[in-house]
């Protein structure tokens, strides 16, 4: 069942906000794929790290599509939601969505699944903590 582009709402929590500054910026005022793709990892870590109550490294990204620029100045929000999870690997989905300053349009821009490993103070990989 697909759903109305219209009626898209972010699916997950929160984990990360964000305003894309001009740094972030090509010379025709659109934020950079790149940029938006670090901060989707960043979003995954933060979230993974959280469950898995340690460090994290990332293993793999999926493949992104972008569904609509992001300009300079557009609030970013990274949504993240669980899939999977292994002995060692957690399996994230990342939204990412734009908000015009003023809040007036809300829109996603791309997804894409993560996966991190739970790895030691030494980057040896190291079982999950249970899951409360």
């Amino acid at each position: 069942m697909s759903k109305d582009s219209n009626n898209l709402q972010p699916e997950g929590e929160l984990s990360l906000l964000l305003p894309a500054n001009s740094d972030a910026t090509n010379m025709f005022g659109d934020v950079y794929g790149g940029w938006v793709s670090a901060k989707m990892v960043q979003a995954a870590e933060l979230f993974s790290a959280k469950l898995s109550r340690g460090r994290v490294s990332t293993v793999s990204i999926g493949q992104m599509a972008f569904m609509a620029p992001v300009m300079e100045g557009t609030v970013m929000s990274f949504y993240t939601r669980l899939l999977e999870s292994g002995r060692s690997s957690i399996r994230v989905k990342v939204e990412a969505w734009g908000c015009c300053p003023d809040g007036s349009e809300l829109r996603k821009v791309t997804e894409t699944e993560c996966v991190q490993v739970a790895i030691d103070g030494h980057g040896h990989i190291r079982d999950l903590a249970a899951f409360d």
